[in-house]
């Protein structure tokens, strides 16, 4: 089955290596995926397959666990429901 993901990142924020990095490992493993990505609203970083948010980093302020996102697309290319991401990176956060 075609699976398209849209990333939507801030690139203001320097995100475009993680989108970059996420990119490469969905397509390294589903090679069959259709993985495009664009600057958008600052601190995003929103995952859409096939049309359907399976992350968002501006409702959770954490990156999305690049594991899990490309176990979701392998799974709809293979014919399975979109399901959201489960995991997120850890929050590293320093308070001075």
């Amino acid at each position: 089955m075609d699976v398209k993901v849209d990333i939507e990142y801030c690139g203001g924020c320097g995100y475009l290596p993680r989108f970059e990095e996420l990119a490469e490992k969905i397509r390294s493993t589903v090679p069959t995926a259709n993985v495009s990505g664009k600057e958008g609203r600052t601190g995003s970083f929103e995952v859409t397959v096939n049309g359907t948010l399976i992350y968002s980093k501006l409702s959770t302020m954490a990156f999305p666990d690049f594991e899990n996102v490309t176990e979701i697309v392998g799974e709809v290319a293979g014919g399975k429901p979109i399901r959201p991401v489960s995991v997120q990176q850890p929050i590293n956060c320093t308070i001075l």
